[in-house]
């Protein structure tokens, strides 16, 4: 992405491009010179042209609020010159004082703008590392139509830990991880990021759900454990909920492994099936010492036109004013008939309706709709 010095200069001076609002303070240094040109002797309105050039710091760019003040200095040599009193030493200190304030708010302007392109800079490379960290999942895998949804609790937000990811496997099947890592800011976000390169890195080739979460807990469990002595290693301190998933494209079931994730929810017609699974298994960095036995897999019916519903906590456990959850599972079956992407879509607006635009956890969504073979 290129930068490009003084955006703000080429759009003001652009034709078309002026903003209504510069328009006042023009307006005002031209009120001021002729009320006070035709105001009596003892009255002098000149001072007021000093807000002239402060009014344009919050409308416009640099070149604007300058000329606002060279404008703003000219009427009042003009109300000078027409009284008959710029020699005098009220004007003419008048005139040094206006020419000061307008200095200094062009250079006002000129650091704001500077520090808007390092914060836009800053975005960007927030939104890059998103690209990479949270990769956008497919529109299609085998014969499934995916759809997901991030909402950062953070505004301006890019990044948290909440994560998804989907991988295709060698024998006709798609693998989904859905996770929420404990905690937020750089630990999260880098915890996430081991969750996912991990998954990534596996997903395609593990060859059941059970090896694949105990390859998941074991490179979560030593990343983070593997710069501390064990005397200062704390195992509570870093975990993910998880909800791993296969779905194979021509048997309409779908496997999953649960480590203490909120259950996944089947939208079927005007019905919503909850996965509750047998066995909820401990988090990811907490469990997985005992082998992959200690996985159970549990399968479902997932038929096709059946909308599978992931989750975060970040979701149910979002907060209107009266401290009501959003019931998700009341809300869904409206929408089953929508496409993955309308349906989130539909989701996040009565989502931020609910809470009033304000999360108090992050939140992510995955909808997946098994479609005919």
């Amino acid at each position: 992405m290129t930068f490009r010095p003084w955006p703000d200069f080429r759009r003001f001076w652009q034709p078309g491009h002026t903003p209504a609002l510069v328009v006042i303070p023009l307006a005002l240094i031209v009120t001021v010179c002729v009320v006070d040109v035709l105001a009596p002797p003892d009255i002098h309105l000149g001072p007021l042209l000093v807000a002239a050039p402060a009014i344009a710091v919050a409308l416009a760019g640099p070149r604007m609020t300058a000329l606002m003040g060279v404008l703003a200095v000219g009427a009042q040599v003009l109300i000078g010159v027409l009284r008959g009193t710029l020699a005098t030493a009220n004007v003419q200190t008048q005139i040094a004082a206006l020419f000061t304030v307008s200095v200094v708010c062009v250079a006002a302007c000129v650091v704001r703008d500077r520090h808007e392109q390092q914060l836009h800079r800053v975005r960007s490379v927030a939104e890059a590392a998103q690209s990479v960290l949270l990769q956008p999942l497919p529109a299609h895998a085998g014969a499934l139509g995916i759809a997901g949804l991030y909402l950062p609790a953070v505004e301006e937000a890019e990044l948290g830990g909440d994560l998804y990811a989907v991988a295709r496997t060698a024998d006709h099947s798609t693998r989904i991880l859905i996770g929420d890592v404990r905690g937020n800011g750089l630990a999260a976000i880098n915890n996430a990021a081991l969750l996912l390169g991990a998954f990534r890195g596996a997903a395609h080739r593990q060859a059941t759900l059970p090896r694949l979460a105990i390859h998941l807990d074991a490179a979560f469990r030593w990343d983070t454990s593997q710069w501390q002595p064990p005397a200062e290693q704390d195992t509570d301190e870093d975990f993910a909920t998880a909800i791993l998933l296969d779905i194979p494209d021509h048997d309409p079931v779908v496997h999953l492994i649960s480590c203490g994730h909120p259950p996944p929810l089947v939208l079927r017609g005007n019905h919503v099936i909850p996965l509750m699974p047998e066995a909820s298994h401990l988090p990811i960095g907490l469990g997985g010492v005992f082998g992959s036995g200690a996985y159970t897999v549990q399968t479902f019916s997932f038929e096709v036109g059946d909308v599978l519903l992931l989750y975060t906590d970040g979701v149910i456990e979002a907060r209107d004013a009266q401290g009501v959850f959003y019931p998700l599972a009341e809300r869904a079956p409206q929408w089953a008939k929508d496409d993955p992407d309308e349906l989130l879509r539909l989701l996040r607006r009565d989502l931020l309706s609910h809470v009033h635009d304000h999360l108090n956890d992050d939140a992510a969504v995955v909808a997946i709709r098994r479609l005919a073979a």
